[in-house]
């Protein structure tokens, strides 16, 4: 039997109940919330031309460019340096993904990104979270907050951001993770955060697999305990399939 349409098509992806587990705070402003936001912090935009400033967000995806790429996440998150904005973004993504048909979504960001003009980490979480609860009093759509320390950073920065998560546990932050450059910073010189997070019986998500090999997805669940991870696209390296059997490779609870 032939079909002339393709049975799944966007329209019907959009439409069905979906989780969103993996989405970062400042990957997803609005083209017109950045607009804004720059106008009242008088930060200069590559362009003011809405449509030129979508394609300039989304270059670095077209052209395979991490350097492109990462330059787009400078500029939100320097627009993201103040209770108002960090709230309102929050909010946005909220709308945005229960538009979208997300009945689930936990939403993550690094608070230490966000403090370069005066606010503390604590401020800055609650900031997200607000935003996140209106949101969700909004939609009715549940949220969770994932915070991440960097991997290019302090492991003394790590464990403060480990603490804060385990803090703010009652109030909607939901894992701690780990995110950058897998490339000459393995994950492994976290292990004091990790083991904080283990203590108090916490959830552990790491981004690994991406950047670096598999090694890097086995150092993440063999020495700093991830229940989750993040991409981990590179473990087909590590999977061979022989019929209906995969054969040497992993299985991995994707619930936290």
């Amino acid at each position: 039997m032939q079909y002339d349409k393709p049975m799944i098509t966007k329209e019907i992806i959009k439409q069905v109940p979906k989780v969103e587990l993996h989405d970062h705070l400042d990957g997803g402003l609005r083209i017109q919330t950045i607009l804004e936001l720059a106008k009242a912090q008088t930060i200069a935009l590559p362009s003011e031309n809405p449509e030129k400033l979508h394609q300039w967000f989304v270059r670095g995806g077209k052209q395979k460019s991490l350097s492109l790429y990462l330059e787009s996440f400078a500029l939100t998150t320097k627009l993201m340096q103040n209770r108002r904005a960090l709230e309102r973004i929050a909010f946005e993504v909220v709308e945005d993904l229960a538009a979208e048909q997300v009945c689930y979504a936990e939403i993550r960001f690094a608070p230490i990104l966000h403090i370069a003009e005066g606010l503390t980490l604590e401020e800055a979480v609650q900031a997200v979270l607000d935003g996140l609860q209106r949101g969700t009093r909004k939609t009715g759509m549940p949220t969770g907050l994932i915070l991440c320390a960097m991997r290019n950073q302090s492991p003394s920065v790590s464990k403060s951001i480990a603490e804060l998560a385990v803090a703010f546990a009652d109030r909607g932050v939901v894992g701690f993770d780990l995110a950058g450059d897998e490339i000459g910073y393995p994950a492994k010189k976290h292990l004091d955060a990790f083991q904080f997070i283990r203590s108090k019986n916490f959830n552990i998500t790491i981004h690994a697999g991406e950047a670096f090999g598999v090694e890097s997805i086995w150092q993440a669940v063999q020495l700093c305990g991830a229940h989750r991870i993040g991409h981990g696209v590179r473990l087909v390296e590590d999977m061979g399939i022989e019929g209906s059997r995969i054969e040497n490779g992993f299985s991995y609870s994707l619930h936290p």
